[in-house]
């Protein structure tokens, strides 16, 4: 399938659909470490007899398929897959609509990437950020809550608003992110044309 056009650049949706297929693919296969990574993170919070106490991540993985069961590795998956389709369609998506939008002000280079990659960004914070706190949520439940169970907990005691909560720290962290990404891969591209 050929997803340009005598040579013009795919149009928005080919962009978003591009972003949600690499980022649904990226998310499932690493399911299994992000769940024993949050796990991990969120064991010296809980109470010292919830505790998993996981040595490392192998230890994670292995426990959970020997006492929760090989599925479980991929517990909360479809919020993961979700939040990555979303963080990759707004991501890659936005930025690459804001530079265009961006190239009528401003001379092609690193501020015009800066620019775009920032709008990204914002843009990605605002649409990720509900996903991502619900797939934290599920993949961090105690045994046995579902996930609906999870979600209807988390909006009736902390309100619809709770699904950005941190805002700014996860734009101070994802904006920059984003900035270096699209520059560094804008540095690449253009080296990989001028020397191939």
């Amino acid at each position: 399938m050929a997803l340009r056009n005598a040579g013009a650049a795919p149009g928005f949706a080919t962009k978003t659909f591009l972003g949600i297929t690499a980022g649904s693919i990226g998310a499932f296969v690493g399911t299994p470490a992000e769940v024993a990574l949050i796990r991990m993170t969120a064991d010296g919070r809980l109470p010292v007899e919830q505790r998993r106490n996981y040595k490392n991540v192998l230890d994670a993985l292995l426990r959970i398929v020997r006492e929760e069961g090989v599925l479980k590795l991929w517990r909360g998956a479809t919020p993961t897959v979700g939040r990555a389709m979303v963080v990759n369609a707004a991501q890659l998506s936005t930025y690459s609509q804001a530079r265009e939008v961006f190239a009528a002000y401003v001379r092609d280079g690193i501020f015009l990437h800066f620019c775009a990659s920032m709008v990204s960004g914002l843009v990605t914070t605002i649409a990720s950020m509900p996903v991502d706190i619900i797939k934290t949520r599920i993949q961090n439940a105690a045994k046995g809550q579902s996930q609906l169970a999870v979600v209807t907990n988390l909006l009736k005691n902390e309100g619809v608003f709770s699904l950005w909560k941190g805002f700014l720290p996860y734009y101070a962290r994802l904006g920059p992110h984003t900035v270096l990404t699209f520059i560094f891969l804008e540095q690449m591209n253009a080296a990989y044309f001028k020397y191939t």
